[in-house]
């Protein structure tokens, strides 16, 4: 029988109580950038069918890729990309025994977070000079 003096306490952790350790969400995000790099992946390969298709195949898929919606799809392939490159070094690591203690996979964490964004944007820098 249910204790009818609980309050308004929830029954169990969520996400307003608990708070996810920043390890747990990098790898979360890994989860995600697999799915933004195969939507990534299908626009490129959509847009080089395209090419092979005839003119208007291709000035179709192309202007599309060009405009603002395209270029933030293609930014945020690349921005996955390069998080999910660094956190397969950081499992490489781990697969290793090196980083696994809860300070270092914090700290890891961050240069995982920090360093896909850093690189995203000089990627970015790259691109357009």
């Amino acid at each position: 029988m249910a204790d009818v003096n609980r309050g308004n306490r929830p029954l169990s952790p969520h996400l307003q109580v608990y708070k996810l350790p920043i390890a747990a969400v990098t790898s979360i995000l890994s989860r995600v950038t697999s799915v933004a790099l195969v939507v990534g992946l299908l626009m490129i390969t959509w847009w080089l069918v395209a090419a092979v298709s005839g003119p208007d195949a291709f000035d179709f898929a192309d202007g599309l890729l060009r405009s603002w919606f395209g270029f933030l799809v293609m930014l945020g392939a690349t921005w996955a990309l390069i998080y999910h490159a660094l956190a397969g070094i950081r499992h490489l690591f781990y697969d290793a025994g090196i980083g696994i203690e809860i300070e270092a996979a914090q700290k890891s964490s961050w240069v995982i977070i920090v360093g896909s964004v850093v690189l995203t944007l000089l990627s970015l820098i790259l691109f357009f000079v």
